[in-house]
């Protein structure tokens, strides 16, 4: 295997593992369009996805993974993806390769593209939070070191290396002290709690709950905006979400809530196991892969796409049959930027698209913009948006 064969391995395998700098991905493109990979690069790329299958990874990562190429390349959406649901991902490899070849020739041959204007671009938003302890301290988690932050009667508060809040159970803590941690616009966190669950926050949300987690048989947490839980199983303490007119019960399971109140309703979408949603007198069980909508106290369930729901967790945007209009207070919240509509923008279509939430912000909205529906402009934290004109 010559070198540059050995380059293109390198980097297909540093993007399977979510690893490759976006220098590297633009590498892999330009040596993939340049048409001289070499058959045994191809045959160690199927051997390398054949592997991942017999190890049991889900062939859906694999078209994530060609999703993301397309999205950061800057290309819109094609009719190669929808190939890899009916090809074995023996095969997809080849799809890949193909797809990014004809990404980098299109980029160079195809429509020209007018990019995002802007008269500053916006930065990413970051990991970072603001804990609120039971005396009224704040702590902002972002500039805190790591190790022991504070302690509740007998629960102790850390945070790790990974950058999370750990709280942990010392000695036995019956006191009610609450804390809340609280993100704002264009920030993220993740905590695990003293039972061992994990929850991430989005932007603009906060969750408040005893430090000691448990208190009348019951675990329970109160969210604003919107969490995504993986609830570690205790079939003698339930675990319960409250919202504004609703509460989830679950015993363990993974799910996502969003509760911001620019949204029509409270959403809840299961990922895996089983969750109770109570509201308004009503009482309703959901499945994976549903969602229940409460609106002004009633419920209704249907089932949804729930990487589109739950990619913000995952640092993604996945905009696929995603409504504009939703697309835009997502982008707005992370990027922490106002939205300013003309009156001729259609607000009736899919967004559309996959990328990186670790973007800047004219990276997602050229993504939109590439639908040939709506332009942008960025001038300092607002964002105006305008209606396509097609010239003749």
């Amino acid at each position: 295997m010559d070198d540059q064969s050995t380059r293109i391995k390198e980097l297909f395998l540093a993007y399977q593992d979510n690893i490759a700098t976006e220098t590297e991905v633009q590498e892999l493109l330009e040596l993939l369009s340049s048409g001289t990979s070499e058959e045994d690069v191809l045959l160690l790329m199927q051997q390398q996805l054949t592997h991942s299958e017999e190890l049991g990874v889900d062939q859906g990562r694999y078209e994530q993974i060609l999703l993301k190429i397309r999205a950061e390349s800057g290309m819109g959406r094609g009719r190669i993806v929808r190939l890899l649901p009916r090809i074995g991902i023996a095969a997809a490899v080849t799809v890949v390769l193909f797809g990014a070849g004809l990404m980098v020739y299109q980029m160079n041959n195809g429509d020209k593209v007018v990019n995002v204007a802007q008269v500053n671009d916006v930065a990413p938003g970051r990991q970072s939070a603001t804990l609120t302890l039971a005396d009224g301290r704040k702590i902002r988690l972002a500039d805190a070191s790591n190790g022991k932050l504070a302690q509740e009667g007998g629960v102790v508060i850390s945070k790790d290396a990974a950058g999370r809040i750990v709280y942990e159970i010392k000695e036995k803590d019956n006191s009610n002290k609450v804390n809340t941690i609280s993100t704002a616009n264009g920030e993220t966190y993740q905590l695990r709690l003293p039972d061992g669950s994990h929850v991430w926050l989005n932007a603009a949300s906060t969750l408040s709950y005893s430090a000691a987690l448990i208190k009348d048989g019951m675990r329970r947490v109160a969210l604003k905006g919107e969490g995504y839980f993986e609830v570690a199983k205790d079939k003698l303490h339930p675990f319960i979400v409250s919202t504004a007119g609703q509460e989830v019960e679950v015993l363990g399971t993974q799910f996502n809530v969003n509760s911001y109140a620019d949204e029509a309703g409270t959403a809840t979408t299961l990922i895996e196991g089983s969750v109770k949603v109570r509201a308004g007198g009503e009482n309703r069980v959901i499945k994976p892969g549903q969602q229940s909508l409460n609106v002004n106290g009633g419920l209704k369930v249907a089932t949804v796409n729930t990487e589109s729901i739950t990619d913000w967790k995952d640092g993604d945007f996945n905009l696929d049959d995603v409504d504009f209009r939703e697309a835009m207070r997502k982008v707005s919240r992370w990027y922490d930027v106002e939205m300013v509509c003309d009156a001729a923008v259609p607000l009736h279509f899919k967004a559309g698209g996959l990328v990186s939430r670790n973007q800047k912000l004219s990276a997602v909205l050229d993504m939109i913009q590439r639908l040939g529906i709506v332009e942008f402009k960025i001038s300092g934290r607002k964002v105006y948006v305008y209606k396509t004109v097609v010239k003749s």
